[in-house]
């Protein structure tokens, strides 16, 4: 059983507090209200296990935003002179303790933090020093790779990223073309792995599979608008960007590919999606 994750535990017996469960000698209690009728002594459930108020051992159906081990971007639900209380959508809020804040925490903001087990009192708890909590080891990605990013902090090249809950990376202000905010989680990719570990990230594919993916979206936006768009040279990038979340060049490059296979007609007014036999 491993405190701060979901765990498989197998029903003993039921309570008037609920269903008492084997973790691995250990009684964990699951409140009466995470029951069921149609649960039986000896039944597997698939529960999460923390801490209650009185630092017992409890298991809930409810899912967390994020387990021991990863970052989250959470909201204070409140403070007191010890520290704040964020929801990460179980019963009993998140503490990060003053000590653990980089900066004062606000009620109703929100802060990226990372969730552990503190050494000392055993409890589950979080921190927004988050340096010291990516891997040291060289990543195990490689170009082209698909990652998970969590987008950490604003710099002045762009923003820095979590990549897959382990190392630092960052995307380059000059390769993003869609809203990025801190806290967003999406899927990117991987660009460049540099000699010191750190890893260049962009939010959509390179290269060919870059225009396969664009000429896609441009078909599939074709096809809703009757068969024309209003876009070619003469539009600025910040409107492709904000339409199409790529380069003007990444545009004119798919632009062209369609253009060759007969699939597009370029005039000077637009786009006009050719027909199909």
């Amino acid at each position: 059983m491993k405190l701060g994750h979901y765990n498989k535990l197998r029903i003993v017996r039921f309570t008037d507090h609920g269903a008492v469960l084997d973790g691995d000698g250990i009684d964990v209690l699951m409140p009466k209200k995470y029951t069921r009728e149609d649960q039986h002594p000896g039944d597997e459930v698939e529960v999460f296990v923390y801490l209650d108020q009185s630092d017992r051992l409890v298991a809930t159906t409810e899912h967390p935003y994020a387990e021991v081990g990863q970052f989250a971007y959470l909201r204070v639900a409140w403070t007191n002179r010890y520290g704040a209380f964020m929801d990460w959508g179980l019963t009993k809020d998140l503490f990060v303790p003053f000590s653990e804040q980089r900066h004062h925490f606000m009620k109703d903001k929100s802060y990226l933090i990372y969730i552990y087990i503190d050494d000392q009192t055993g409890r589950i708890v979080g921190t927004s020093k988050l340096d010291r909590n990516l891997s040291t080891d060289f990543p195990d990605v490689k170009d082209g790779d698909e990652v998970d990013v969590l987008v950490w902090k604003k710099t002045d090249l762009g923003f820095k990223v979590i990549v897959n809950n382990a190392y630092e990376g960052l995307i380059y202000d000059s390769e993003i073309f869609r809203p990025v905010t801190i806290g967003l989680r999406l899927q990117a990719f991987v660009k460049n792995v540099r000699p010191d570990g750190k890893i260049d990230i962009i939010l959509q594919h390179s290269g060919r599979q870059l225009v396969d993916d664009i000429s896609e979206q441009l078909i599939a936006t074709l096809e809703a608008n009757g068969g024309f768009l209003p876009y070619g040279d003469h539009t600025p990038p910040e409107i492709i960007a904000k339409e199409f979340h790529i380069s003007k060049k990444a545009f004119k490059r798919t632009l062209g590919a369609l253009y060759r296979q007969h699939i597009v007609t370029i005039t000077p007014e637009g786009i006009l999606l050719n027909a199909t036999d």
